[in-house]
């Protein structure tokens, strides 16, 4: 004679646990994104533009001790135009982004500006805070 049992099986599977695990991640994805966003410190001019449709491209920045970085990356002017080389097939269509410290002086920011020209790219775009 079997005995019936008082317990019933459990047909489902419980994930409490797991969505828990999976929003807690979230939030913490959440709060850590904005400092892990890269990009050299550079305290940007503030100025009246109108907006624009942003491409991704290249991102030369200076800091307000005059070095120059190609992404994250710091380089000198002589091998700007090496590092814009891979760019080079599409550059009439893909921008280069300048991002220069207000504190930067106009020469040292045209020469940087002649050595992107002299590397065969015509669409340089510079980085501007919005002004308030």
């Amino acid at each position: 004679m079997r005995r019936k049992s008082s317990f019933s099986t459990m047909a489902g599977i419980n994930i409490t646990s797991l969505v828990d695990v999976v929003l807690c991640l979230l939030i913490i994805f959440m709060m850590t994104a904005p400092y892990i966003q890269g990009g050299v410190d550079v305290n940007l001019p503030e100025a009246a533009t109108r907006t624009q449709v942003v491409k991704e491209g290249p991102v030369i920045s200076i800091n307000a001790k005059r070095q120059v970085f190609f992404m994250e990356d710091p380089i000198t002017i002589e091998n700007l135009a090496a590092r814009l080389a891979p760019y080079l097939p599409k550059k009439d269509t893909v921008p280069v982004y300048l991002r220069a410290d207000q504190e930067v002086p106009y020469g040292f920011v045209l020469k940087i500006m002649a050595a992107v020209e002299r590397a065969g790219f015509v669409n340089l775009s510079l980085v501007a805070d919005p002004e308030e």
